[in-house]
């Protein structure tokens, strides 16, 4: 198991506890929502803390994160208070459906890299089935939990693979949220998206739709790519 830190521009945090390692569906999902210097924000499923770190360097006003599993709710609590933003930032190892029970903030921006494996598709490690299986957090659970603790005028932003993105919305729509933007996820140019990044609000009537790729035939990066996370990157 390599335990050395990765290092962003701004920040570095370990993620050898965390029950999925940094990826590039977060760092993409962090860097494609918009923030705005008095967002107070929340993460669902923080795993080792990466979204609030990429957020905060983009410039918001605080940002709480929740996280089930023991391990990647220490990682996280560790990853924070070494950060240069660790005053703004807040971890609670709590099940977010009692979280939000629980909880009275609202925020103006909510983000989650959630669970999306079905049926008989479940990881061997318990652990990993805690961060990627449904039957722990359900899409309708985390939509209920979303609008209870959602501003009138809040986002809700997530990141699914592309198959799973059709059903999320129809569950969005059904519990009230209007699908505000999304970006389709091609991982190698010619191919079809795999992975989509949406934002839902609770009130719109047009969705922009536009496309990212994220790899050349070659399966060298984009220069799409390297110009969009060049203020992340060390190379």
């Amino acid at each position: 198991m390599d335990t050395r830190p990765f290092f962003f521009k701004k920040f570095g945090l370990f993620h050898h506890r965390s029950t999925m390692k940094i990826g590039t569906d977060a760092i993409l999902l962090s860097r494609w929502v918009e923030v705005n210097p008095d967002d107070d924000v929340l993460d669902i499923g923080t795993g080792c803390g990466l979204i609030p770190l990429m957020l905060s360097q983009k410039g918001i006003h605080h940002a709480d994160a929740v996280e089930i599993d023991s391990d990647s709710f220490e990682e996280a609590s560790s990853n924070f208070k070494n950060s240069a933003w660790s005053a703004n930032l807040a971890v609670f190892h709590e099940d977010v459906k009692t979280f939000a029970d629980m909880n009275l903030c609202k925020y103006d921006l909510i983000v989650s890299n959630p669970p999306f494996f079905f049926g008989e598709n479940v990881p061997q490690k318990i652990k990993k089935g805690l961060a990627r299986h449904t039957n722990t957090l359900s899409y309708n659970d985390l939509l209920v939990a979303v609008k209870k603790m959602l501003k009138p005028d809040g986002r809700f932003a997530l990141v699914l693979p592309a198959i799973e993105s059709k059903t999320f919305m129809k569950k969005a729509s059904e519990t009230g949220f209007c699908l505000q933007k999304e970006l389709k996820i091609v991982p190698i140019k010619g191919k079809e998206p795999n992975r989509v990044n949406m934002q839902f609000v609770l009130n719109q009537d047009d969705t922009y739709t536009e496309t990212f790729v994220l790899r050349n035939e070659d399966h060298s990066f984009t220069k799409e790519y390297k110009e969009f996370l060049k203020d992340f990157y060390l190379d």
